[in-house]
């Protein structure tokens, strides 16, 4: 049997999925940055800052997260598909809890907050690597 070549064009992500999710990304690195200027600073604007960036990226990644689960139909799936649906879904939920430590007094979400925040950013940096890894255009079978 002679080996055939199946070409087919690569599956990227969306558009609007890419742009939700590099939008989540950066509300949740600008909350971590305004949580180490809290924490160099005092001033308690900067966890005020933080506390809006964090909801402000709750909203974009839940988008994100949806946008995600359409990415699931057997049609879209890719071989990253699923772990980026679940460490989206896991930046989601720290970023909740982060969100409710901020929402304390300025003074009583550190450090707490700040641990959390570099978490959530973890989560997303590697959220968005799945979902942006290219996938193979071809095989031999």
């Amino acid at each position: 049997m002679i080996p055939s070549v199946e070409h087919r064009s690569p599956r990227g992500m969306r558009p609007l999925h890419a742009l939700l999710l590099g939008g989540a990304l950066a509300l949740f690195l600008g909350a971590l940055l305004s949580d180490i200027a809290y924490s160099k600073t005092f001033e308690i604007q900067w966890n005020n800052f933080a506390s809006w960036l964090i909801a402000g990226g709750l909203v974009v990644a839940a988008l994100a997260l949806v946008c995600a689960l359409f990415g699931l139909a057997p049609s879209r799936r890719t071989p990253g598909t699923i772990l980026h649906v679940l460490f989206l879904l896991a930046a989601w939920v720290v970023g909740f809890f982060n969100a409710l430590m901020h929402a304390r007094d300025a003074w009583a979400s550190m450090p707490g907050g700040l641990v959390m925040s570099v978490v959530v950013v973890l989560l997303g940096i590697i959220a968005t690597w799945f979902g942006t890894r290219a996938p193979r255009s071809g095989g031999v079978k």
